[in-house]
């Protein structure tokens, strides 16, 4: 009897140990998959800024000529990307964000950091462009989007060197399917939506910006006029929904079947060996791989669980 209370007793403990590890492995393990998919992001925005850098000049004797009045175009915004490639820098000095962001909102896209919904303007465009990010996980880059009040300043930096400032005006809390917070609009705006409450997608928080400064080599004031036209109205698509990304994906439930399996044979092993061989040389050489199988468990499983934004 008291043999089956400790065998029930360890199995409901080891239970737990695995449930808080796999909670420490959405709130930080995942910031470390985002730091690399960042880092790649900013390589390519590298090489991007290579691509629109003016080509070298050989140098010429100055040639002494009359003075011309030469007038200066503010760069545009450049034409979308693919889907999951860099778009450009966005940054809020308020909440001491600065983050890479990529074209769409799917939950690959969302891991890599935020994400601009394909069906929206470019930021900087006539109209309403929206870009989402997670709030706890992958980064968590909008994880204190609450903080920011009407004044706060949003910036969005492309590899041509473009920049536009936004001035926050509003936040609202929304349902994930009230995808009006994403319209389009006849002013340059800037829509920003994560997850709320924290831990939670039970809601979506939005903050609304209206475009203040375009700045972009050569410096230019500001003038609406400048704008391209507003872009046709958005139809309805379900992908610009703010829910969109949340479902989980049923086919990485095979390969976390698998690699939990394997996790737990190796575990069992592990186990085993220390249980005949009770020394702390035992104990390290079982855990390296125990974590390693327990940790691509956790990368599929995570996969499969709707996301926590």
């Amino acid at each position: 009897m008291r043999r089956g209370i400790a065998a029930v007793g360890r199995t409901l403990v080891t239970a737990g140990l695995l449930i808080l590890l796999f909670v420490a492995y959405q709130l930080w393990g995942t910031n470390i998959l985002e730091a690399r998919a960042q880092n790649a992001l900013e390589r390519d925005f590298e090489r991007l800024q290579e691509d629109f850098a003016p080509p070298e000049t050989p140098e010429t004797t100055p040639v002494t000529a009359a003075p011309t009045t030469t007038t200066t175009v503010p760069l545009a915004p450049p034409l979308p990307p693919a889907e999951g490639e860099v778009v450009g820098i966005i940054e809020i000095p308020k909440i001491g964000l600065t983050k890479f962001f990529v074209q769409g909102t799917s939950r690959e896209d969302l891991k890599k950091g935020p994400g601009h919904y394909p069906a929206t303007p470019m930021p900087g465009q006539q109209g309403n462009a929206a870009i989402a990010g997670h709030r706890t996980t992958y980064g968590a880059p909008f994880n204190r989007l609450d903080e920011l009040a009407p004044g706060d300043e949003i910036s969005v930096t492309y590899a041509n060197g473009a920049e536009y400032v936004y001035e926050v005006r509003e936040q609202v809390i929304v349902s994930p399917k009230d995808t009006w917070v994403v319209d389009n609009t006849l002013t340059a705006e800037l829509t920003l939506t994560t997850c709320h409450p924290k831990y939670s997608a039970r809601q979506r928080l939005v903050v609304k910006a209206d475009l203040v400064v375009q700045e972009s080599p050569p410096v230019a004031e500001f003038d609406p006029a400048t704008l391209p036209e507003p872009v046709a109205e958005i139809p309805g698509d379900e992908d610009l929904a703010l829910e969109d990304g949340l479902q989980g994906e049923h086919k990485s439930l095979g390969p976390a079947y698998g690699w939990g399996a394997l996790a737990a044979l190796v575990g069992l092993a592990w186990w085993w060996l220390f249980r005949r061989w009770r020394h702390p040389l035992t104990w390290l050489v079982g855990v390296g791989p125990f974590l390693v199988f327990l940790f691509v468990f956790y990368v599929f499983l995570e996969r499969a669980l709707p996301a926590g934004y």
